[in-house]
């Protein structure tokens, strides 16, 4: 009766032991500008279909995520929507050197609530309230200071700004009405019917907006980490990012 019982609990352990033919997923944490959100959730979900690979998303503005990187977060992938902070972290050997390419770019445009009676750019720059992201983490916001500096305007519009955490912030401020304009990419004035793209930046009034990708220097799953990279940058994967309004770094 002993052998019995034994067996039969042996049968039952047996049962809910993982098969020998299953393979454990890898995982992969992918750090990602928040303007790629859409798009790079698209992107994901075309990988995960043939790899055996679970990639886990954290989106937040670039200059957030490259001080999360450079304090030891643990992250395997990095697509950043800074070019200059993304070159300190391959200087400071975070990102590996040999795995950076620079993947995309966007402009830069102001934004007025679709409920607005604002539908230029002389008018956005006399509202009571506009919002860019804050400049010292979101590059958004550093490229729209850049570009209002330039344009001579910072000063008069500078008591009126709000400044938001990142730049899907901004949209959401202006969508809602919180705000009567503000400055954001194009991609994300693309996604939304609730706001009127009023103005586009001439790319000389702003540094370069390119988003570069790499591998970090800290990553367990090297291996996997270089096949997402690499999947970023197959036409399937660019044909993604084109139709959610970024540009490819071969256009003019």
């Amino acid at each position: 009766m002993k052998v019995f019982t034994f067996l039969i609990l042996l049968s039952l352990l047996s049962g809910c032991s993982p098969s020998h033919n299953e393979t454990t997923k890898t995982e992969l944490t992918v750090s990602a500008a928040v303007s790629l959100k859409d798009a790079m959730e698209e992107v994901v979900l075309l990988f995960e279909e043939t790899n055996n690979i679970d990639i886990q998303l954290n989106l937040a503005s670039s200059g957030t995520l490259s001080k999360q990187i450079e304090q030891g977060a643990p992250v395997d992938v990095f697509l950043s929507a800074n070019n200059e902070e993304f070159a300190k972290l391959v200087k400071n050997k975070k990102i590996r050197e040999n795995s950076v390419v620079p993947l995309l770019k966007n402009k830069l445009v102001v934004i007025s609530s679709s409920s607005s009676d604002i539908d230029s750019f002389a008018e956005a720059m006399k509202s009571d309230t506009f919002a860019i992201g804050l400049p010292e983490t979101v590059p958004a916001g550093l490229y729209a200071k850049e570009a209002l500096i330039n344009l001579g305007k910072w000063e008069s519009i500078a008591g009126s700004i709000i400044y938001a955490k990142d730049v899907r912030q901004v949209l959401s401020y202006v969508e809602t009405g919180n705000v009567q304009a503000g400055i954001v990419y194009k991609t994300d004035a693309f996604i939304t019917d609730k706001v009127n793209n009023i103005f586009t930046f001439d790319d000389s009034l702003h540094s370069p907006i390119i988003y570069p990708v790499g591998v970090t220097e800290s990553t367990k799953e090297i291996d996997a980490a270089i096949e997402f990279s690499d999947f970023l940058q197959t036409e399937e994967a660019l044909g993604v990012f084109e139709k959610h309004g970024f540009d490819m770094m071969n256009e003019e």
